[in-house]
C-alpha cells in the first residue's frame, strides 16, 4: 500500500500545502516514492510537516505521482495546532497582492445553481443581510424554490482561492475529489475545504441517528461527543469524520480527516461536502477501493483494525438499569435458565455501586454481588459492570482511595488555573480523570486491581465518557475567551462547546480540551483494555459509549439509550452498518429499547433482530418494566428463545466473521452492495446492483446470509430484495431465484426470514445455553449449492479467549470448498474440530449410495436436499501443526456420493 502525504499546516500566515496541490508562493512538488528525506526542499514554503511516503513503493504500472486502483492516499498522524484569536472572517490570503471586487456581478451570481451554492456566512443563528453578504464580497440570491438549506449567502465563481496548477490524469479516468468548486480557508479557529462528490451515495460519517446512506438535501452533520439519547439531526456520543463514497459503475473512495475538534461536516446536493472544524490541521487521508469493502481494509491499515473478541462477548448479554439487588439480578438469571434460555452474560448498572462510587458495591443491596460472580462463573457464565469516568470529591478525606489517590498523583483535568476541575454526575460533584495521560492508566489498573479482588468481573461497560457532565462547565463555570467562545462554534447541541460536559479551556497533559474532548472516550478504552489484558491475562470486553477513529482495537460499541419505539429498531440497522464501516464491528443496540415501556410483540421482533446483532445485549431503564425475556408470554418467550438458539447455533460462521475483521479489516454485518453480484470470491468486488445502495431493513452476515427482520407492528409478513442470484430458505433450503427483486416472505411471530446465497457453506453447531458449552460441540457444514454443484466456505477457530492466538499461530483455519463431482476439501492447522453432518440445498437428484471413507452411510434426502450423518475428522487443538485434511464428495447428477478423508 502506499503511503501520501496531504496535509495542510499554518505558516507565517499563509496556508502551506504538502505534496500534490500547490499554491503561491509554493512551487509545485510532487513526491516521488523513492526519494530520500530531502525532497520537501522543493517547496518554497518557511514551515512543513512533510511524511515521507512509506511502505512497498507504486506498483509497476502506476508511474510515479499517480495512484492506481487499490493504492490510498494517506497522511500522518494527528497534530494539534494552538487555537489563536482571528476573527471568523480573515483567513490566510493566496497572494498578498489579490484585490476582491467590492460585490460580486448579479448575473454571475444568478447563473450558480441551488445545488452549487457554498455557504458564505455559516454562523449558525445569523439572519443575514445583504451588507452582511457582500461584505465578506459574496453573492447575496434569496432562493424562492422552497428548499430547506441553500445558502442565500454563498461564493461566487470567482473567488480568490487556491488552485491546482498541475493534474496529472491517469488511466482509470476516475473523479473522486475536486476540491477547487468552493475557497479553501486556514485559520487558527477556522478551517474549510470543500470537495464534489462522485454521488448521492454516502455512508459513514458518525456518530448520528440517520439512514445508513445519508442525505446530501443541505444536510449538516456535526461532530462534538455528546450525552444525549439517540435523535436526529444532532451531534452524538462519537466522532467519526470518514466517508465511503459510491462512483459512477460501483467503485468507490472514501476520505478521512484525521481531526479531533469540534466540526461540521455539510452534504449538499451536488452532490459536494464541505468539512468546517476550528482547530487542528487538515490532515486527510484519501482511499481508492476500487470496492467498497478494499475502502474499509485501507481506511483499517491507517487506524488500526479491530481487536479479537473473547468468544463470550459474541452471546446474549442481559442488563437493567433497576435490578435494585443482588438478589433480584440473580433471580433473574435463575429464570433464564430454568426457561432454558441462553445466556453468556449478566450486567449491572449503577445501582450496584455504592452511593454511584466507582471500585464499590452497596454493601446492604448487593451484598450477594460477590457470590453471585461465582455462581455464574461455576454456569460457564460472565459478569460485567459499569464504570463512568466522573470519581466523587466530596468522600471525606482518606475514606475514598480513587479520589485521594488520584488527587496526589494528580491524575485529574484541570481548569484553565491548574486547579482540579469539578464538574457533577451521579455521584455529586466529581473530577473527571485525564486518560491522556499515562500516569492515569496505571492509576485506573490500581484501582481495577483492587476492585477485583472484591468482586471478580470479566468485562467492563464504560458509560458518559463524552465525558458527560450535569453542569456546563464546572462548578466555578468556565472563562470567557475565545476557546470557550470561538469565532466559528459548530452546530452542536446546546450552543457552546462545554454544554453537558467540561470547559473546552481545560487542561489534559497532551493538549486542551478543546482539541482532546472528542478523544476522551478512546483514551478511555485504551486505558480500560489494558487494563483489563494485565488483570486477567485474557482478550480484554470493553464496550464504550464514546467512540472515535481507532476505538475498534480497544472495545465495542452500543448505540446508547434508544427508545422502546419500532422506530428505534429500524434506525439500528443502519447504525450496525454504520459502524462496521467505520471499524466498530462489535456494536448492538439496547434490545427492546432502553427508554419508555415495551410490549410483547415489539420485544419479541427486537430480539430476533437483535439476535443477528454482532453485540446482542438486552438493556433498560430504571422506571421501565422488566423485559428480559424469562417475564413474558410462553409463546413470546420461546420465539425469543429460538432466536437466540439459532445465533448460538451460528456462532462459528460468527466467530469467522470477527476473525477476518481483526486480521483483514472486513465488516461483520454487511449492507446488501457489499455482496459479490455472481461469484464467490477471496476479495472484494463492485458493487453492480444501484437498488441495493440505499437498503438498511436488511443486511447480511459476511458474503451469504441474509437477514430480513419484521420492522413493523401487527405483521405478519415482511417484504425484502433479493438481489440477483439463487437464494435458499435457511430453515427448509426452499430456492427463490431472483434476477434483483423484491419478494413477500411469510413471517409469522416465532420466526425472522433468513437465506442463504447460492455458493456458501456455512458451519454451525448444536447450541446449548452458554457458548462454552455450544462451542465444544460437533460442526455441522450447511451447503447452498449454485447450479453447476459448487460451493465454499471458511472456518477460524481457537480457544476463544487467549491474546494474539492469530499473531502467534495457534489456531485452526479450515476451508471448505464444493467442485461439481469433485471435492469438499478442508485445510486444517491446528484444531480440535468435529464435523459429523452437512447438509445440501440444491442437489438436482436423490443419491443411490452416500460413502465415508468407503463406508456406506446414512442419509436423507427431500426436494432437492440432503442430510448425511457422518463422523468426517477430530484432531486436537493443542499445538500448531501442517495436517492437510481433504474430505471428498461427488455432487454431480450422478447417483452416487463419496466422502472420504484423503
Amino acid at each position: 500500500m502506499l503511503f501520501y502525504s496531504l496535509t495542510w499546516l499554518h505558516s507565517g500566515g499563509k496556508c502551506v500545502p504538502a505534496e500534490l496541490i500547490d499554491t503561491k508562493p509554493c512551487a509545485l512538488f510532487s513526491a516521488d516514492p523513492r526519494a530520500g528525506g530531502d525532497s520537501a526542499d522543493a517547496l518554497d514554503a518557511p514551515m512543513l510537516a512533510h511524511s515521507q511516503p512509506t511502505g512497498t513503493g507504486l506498483p509497476a504500472a502506476a508511474p510515479v505521482g499517480r495512484l492506481a486502483p487499490g493504492d490510498s492516499v494517506l497522511a500522518p498522524l494527528l497534530l494539534l495546532h494552538p487555537p489563536t484569536p482571528p476573527a471568523l472572517s480573515s483567513c490566510c490570503q493566496p497572494d498578498e497582492s489579490s484585490a476582491r471586487p467590492s460585490a460580486p456581478p448579479t448575473e454571475a451570481c444568478s447563473a450558480v445553481p441551488e445545488p452549487w451554492r457554498f455557504d458564505c456566512y455559516p454562523e449558525r443563528g445569523a439572519i443575514v443581510s445583504r451588507d452582511m453578504c457582500e461584505s465578506r464580497n459574496c453573492c447575496y440570491v434569496p432562493q424562492h424554490t422552497g428548499q430547506d438549506g441553500v445558502p442565500w449567502c454563498f461564493y461566487p465563481p470567482d473567488y480568490p482561492s487556491y488552485s491546482l496548477v498541475s493534474v496529472q490524469p491517469t488511466p482509470w479516468a476516475r473523479r473522486g475529489l475536486n476540491t477547487t468548486v468552493a475557497p479553501l480557508f486556514f485559520a487558527d479557529q477556522f478551517l474549510q475545504l470543500s470537495s464534489s462528490l462522485p454521488s448521492q451515495y454516502v455512508y459513514g460519517l458518525g456518530e448520528h441517528r440517520s439512514t445508513f446512506q445519508h442525505d446530501v438535501q443541505w444536510n449538516t452533520l456535526t461532530m462534538w461527543a455528546r450525552d444525549v439519547p439517540p435523535t436526529e439531526k444532532t451531534n452524538l456520543y462519537g466522532v467519526h469524520p470518514f466517508y465511503l463514497a459510491l462512483e459512477e459503475g460501483g467503485h468507490a473512495h472514501g476520505f478521512f480527516l484525521l481531526n479531533s475538534n469540534a466540526m461540521d461536516v455539510v452534504l449538499q446536493p451536488a452532490p459536494a461536502v464541505t468539512w468546517r472544524t476550528i482547530g487542528g490541521i487538515l490532515d486527510f487521508y484519501v482511499f481508492l477501493g476500487p470496492e467498497p469493502a478494499a475502502v474499509v481494509q485501507q481506511y483499517l491499515e491507517v487506524v488500526g483494525r479491530p481487536a479479537m473478541p473473547i468468544y463470550w462477548a459474541l452471546g446474549y448479554h442481559l442488563c437493567r438499569w433497576g435490578y435494585q439487588t443482588s438478589n433480584a439480578t440473580w433471580e433473574v438469571v435463575t429464570s433464564m435458565r430454568n426457561y432454558g434460555i441462553p445466556q453468556d452474560v449478566q450486567w449491572n448498572d449503577i445501582d450496584y455501586m455504592d452511593k454511584f462510587l466507582d471500585f464499590t458495591y452497596d454493601p446492604v443491596h448487593f451484598d450477594s454481588l460477590p457470590e453471585l460472580v461465582k455462581d455464574l462463573h461455576a454456569h460457564d457464565q460472565r459478569y460485567v459492570m459499569i464504570l463512568d469516568p466522573g470519581i466523587s470529591s466530596t468522600q471525606p478525606q482518606g475514606e475514598y482511595w480513587p479520589y485521594d489517590e488520584g488527587l496526589r498523583r494528580g491524575v485529574f483535568i484541570k481548569d484553565a488555573h491548574g486547579n482540579t476541575l469539578i464538574g457533577k454526575v451521579w455521584p455529586g460533584l466529581t473530577a473527571y480523570p485525564d486518560f491522556s495521560d499515562e500516569a492515569t492508566h496505571e492509576w485506573w489498573f490500581e484501582n481495577l486491581q483492587r476492585f477485583y479482588k472484591k468482586v471478580p468481573f470479566d468485562g467492563l461497560w464504560i458509560d458518559m465518557n463524552e465525558p458527560s457532565n450535569f453542569l456546563d462547565g464546572s462548578t466555578n463555570g468556565c472563562p470567557s475567551n475565545n476557546i470557550e467562545d470561538p469565532p466559528y462554534t459548530p452546530g452542536v447541541l446546546g450552543g457552546l462547546l462545554r454544554s453537558k460536559t467540561v470547559c473546552a479551556s481545560a487542561q489534559q497533559k497532551l493538549s486542551s480540551h478543546y482539541n482532546l474532548h472528542s478523544l476522551y472516550g478512546l483514551h478511555e478504552a485504551k486505558a480500560t483494555a489494558s487494563a483489563l489484558t494485565r488483570l486477567l491475562g485474557k482478550r480484554p470486553f470493553v464496550i464504550s459509549r464514546s467512540s472515535f477513529p481507532s476505538q475498534g482495537q480497544y472495545s465495542g460499541h452500543w448505540l446508547g439509550d434508544n427508545r422502546s419505539q419500532w422506530k428505534d429498531m429500524v434506525a439500528s440497522i443502519a447504525g450496525i452498518l454504520s459502524f462496521n464501516v467505520l471499524g466498530l464491528p462489535l456494536v448492538g443496540a439496547d434490545i427492546c429499547g432502553f427508554s419508555e415501556q415495551t410490549d410483547e410483540e415489539l420485544c419479541v421482533r427486537w430480539s430476533q433482530l437483535g439476535a443477528f446483532y454482532p453485540f446482542s445485549r438486552n438493556h433498560n431503564a430504571l422506571d421501565s418494566k422488566a423485559q428480559d425475556p424469562s417475564v413474558f408470554s410462553p409463546s413470546a418467550r420461546a420465539a425469543m428463545r429460538e432466536a437466540l438458539l439459532l445465533r448460538y447455533s451460528l456462532y462459528p460462521l460468527l466467530y469467522t466473521l470477527f476473525h477476518h475483521a481483526h486480521a483483514h479489516g472486513h465488516t461483520v454485518a454487511r449492507p446488501l452492495f457489499w455482496m459479490p453480484l455472481f461469484t464467490f470470491s477471496p476479495r472484494p468486488q463492485v458493487p453492480q446492483d444501484p437498488l441495493t445502495y440505499g437498503i438498511d431493513r436488511q443486511f447480511l452476515w459476511g458474503r451469504g446470509l441474509l437477514v430480513t427482520p419484521v420492522l413493523l407492528p401487527g405483521a405478519d409478513s415482511v417484504e425484502g430484495y433479493f438481489p440477483a442470484g439463487r437464494w435458499y430458505d435457511y430453515y427448509k433450503g426452499d430456492s427463490i431465484i431472483s434476477l434483483g427483486k423484491n419478494i413477500l416472505l411469510s413471517a409469522p411471530l416465532d420466526k425472522i426470514n433468513l437465506h442463504l446465497r447460492e455458493g456458501s457453506i456455512i458451519p454451525t453447531q448444536r447450541p446449548n445455553l452458554t457458548l462454552w458449552v455450544s462451542s465444544g460441540q460437533p460442526l455441522h457444514l450447511l451447503t447452498a449449492l449454485r447450479e453447476d454443484g459448487s460451493a465454499a466456505g471458511e472456518l477460524f477457530w481457537d480457544d476463544g479467549e487467549s491474546l494474539d492466538t492469530y499473531e502467534n499461530l495457534q489456531y485452526a483455519y479450515v476451508l471448505f470448498t464444493v467442485e461439481q463431482s469433485q471435492v469438499v476439501q478442508t485445510h486444517v492447522e491446528a484444531s480440535y474440530i468435529t464435523v459429523e453432518s452437512a447438509s445440501f440445498y440444491g442437489v438436482q437428484s436423490r443419491p443411490e449410495q452416500v460413502q465415508v471413507n468407503g463406508q456406506e452411510a446414512a442419509f436423507t434426502y427431500k426436494d432437492n436436499k440432503f442430510i448425511c450423518s457422518f463422523l468426517v475428522f477430530t484432531q486436537a487443538l493443542s499445538h500448531v501443526n501442517t495436517t492437510q485434511t481433504a474430505l471428498a464428495y461427488s455432487l454431480s447428477s450422478s447417483p452416487f456420493i463419496a466422502l472420504n478423508e484423503v
